[in-house]
């Protein structure tokens, strides 16, 4: 028997874990960005009169389709996956940190020196679109961006993949989650404080200078990956010269790739717009004041810092997979059903309703990824990643401009009076339903992903530490 006689980078723990930090630390600060504006919702709403922005709940709305613009659009996360595949970890992740950075300056740009309101300069009236230059150009601002962070997540995927295949996989993909998560529950709680301390401009700032030290921090981590292609004889780059375009049929022609794919767009659809409007739900349906509204969705990923490497341990150890993300949509479906309920309007339910929705936000992440290895090749792996992404940024874009088409014609209620400015009240009915409706369809794709991995013997149900 042949034995691997010198030992590489990741098979020290000690390597292994400082390049999953870093990595994650780059991850974090881009989801801080994405999410920098979500709390922020009302506070926009103000009218220029009373010196807010004067953005309509459909101008937020289309703000967040702009994430997908790009991304789904224009294809740019499919071509990112075949660099990915072609050219590798660390090329593909500098150029995504660039993305991200450029496209944060272009948003902090358009907050700060654009002046709020104007006559509509972009107007497609067979789409509904018609946005002023102060919108439209943080869209810009928000696409660009998103073509970053969103390939960015499909290559530190990939990292981790290569780094932590064998070893405890699920578990450094859990924690990669919970400290990218960190990124979001600072947005929510600390931007509405900043913007009202400072101006609404601020927290865009902040996202700008951190980017650019996740940049530097991402720079780091190339140095110890290349140290690792140095020592392994047959590294993940090598795998990836083998890649052909036309190996993207062999992901297309596989059931398990495609009902992991839809339960991501379906889960996420219910998850990531209902956060970008959970601070205004707060706000309306259950009384809390503005300033503080922020911190309850907060609880979400502040709950996925401990939850899901807990999860991710789980799977690694026990195995369980498809058992795992069908208990989180279970869970997710009882959070958007209790949210439309007209009952027990206190803040203190609300709070209990966000902590059950963290436990499902652990639980099903915290399987999906690292169940994706066992169904695609090693080198088809970023371009599935990014086919999935690809899918989920169609939720991500679309679903929050349908949730904010539908407040401002059907579900605006009247006007009241906040912190001295008239603003607009809103009741969240109808889109609580619409989020819970995602999520049926989520857990019925995790069954079929149960009986798929009976057939074809995936193993997602098996442990991942060998």
């Amino acid at each position: 028997m042949t034995e691997k006689l010198q030992k590489t980078l990741r098979d020290s723990t000690a390597a292994r874990w400082m390049a999953l930090i870093t990595v994650s630390f780059t991850m974090m600060w881009g989801y801080f960005l994405t999410d920098a504006m979500s709390p922020l919702m009302d506070m926009l709403g103000i009218s220029t009169a009373q010196g807010g922005m004067g953005w309509s709940a459909e101008d937020f709305g289309w703000f967040n389709n702009a994430y997908m613009w790009f991304n789904v659009y224009f294809f740019m996360l499919i071509f990112g996956g075949i660099i990915l595949d072609k050219m590798g970890v660390r090329f593909t992740g500098i150029i995504s940190c660039a993305f991200m950075v450029i496209g944060a300056g272009i948003k902090y740009f358009a907050v700060e020196y654009i002046a709020p309101g104007g006559e509509a300069i972009l107007n497609i009236d067979f789409l509904g679109i018609h946005l002023n230059q102060q919108v439209l150009t943080a869209c810009v601002g928000y696409a660009l961006f998103a073509v970053g962070t969103e390939n960015c997540g499909i290559t530190v995927s990939k990292v981790l993949v290569k780094w932590f295949t064998g070893y405890e996989l699920a578990l450094a993909m859990g924690v990669q989650v919970a400290v990218a998560r960190l990124g979001t529950a600072l947005a929510l709680a600390i931007c509405p404080w900043i913007a009202s301390q400072f101006s609404m401009s601020t927290p865009l700032l902040l996202a700008f200078v951190l980017l650019i030290v996740g940049l530097m921090a991402y720079i780091v981590f190339c140095g110890m990956d290349a140290k690792l292609d140095k020592q392994e004889t047959a590294s993940a780059d090598s795998d990836e010269d083998t890649f052909k375009v036309s190996d993207l049929g062999l992901i297309l022609s596989n059931k398990g790739f495609w009902l992991i794919a839809l339960l991501c767009l379906c889960f996420y659809a219910a998850v990531f717009p209902f956060m970008k409007y959970a601070t205004s739900l707060m706000i309306n349906k259950y009384g809390v004041e503005s300033f503080w509204a922020g911190f309850l969705p907060a609880l979400i990923p502040f709950g996925n810092l401990i939850m899901t490497p807990i999860f991710g341990g789980i799977y690694d150890k026990y195995g369980k997979g498809a058992t795992i993300m069908m208990i989180g949509s279970v869970l997710l479906i009882l959070v958007h059903v209790l949210f439309a309920l007209p009952i027990l309007n206190y803040w203190w339910f609300a709070a209990f309703v966000m902590i059950i929705l963290g436990v499902a936000f652990s639980l099903v992440p915290s399987a999906m990824w690292p169940s994706m290895p066992k169904i695609v090749p090693i080198k088809l792996l970023g371009s599935s990643y990014a086919l999935t992404f690809w899918i989920q940024n169609i939720g991500l874009g679309g679903v929050p401009l349908l949730i904010g088409k539908i407040l401002t014609n059907y579900c605006i209620t009247g006007t009241v009076v906040r912190d001295g400015v008239e603003v607009t009240q809103y009741d969240y009915t109808i889109p609580m339903c619409i989020f819970a409706i995602f999520g049926v369809i989520a857990l019925a794709l995790a069954y079929l992903l149960l009986v798929e991995d009976k057939k074809k013997g995936y193993g997602l149900q098996q442990p991942n530490v060998k």
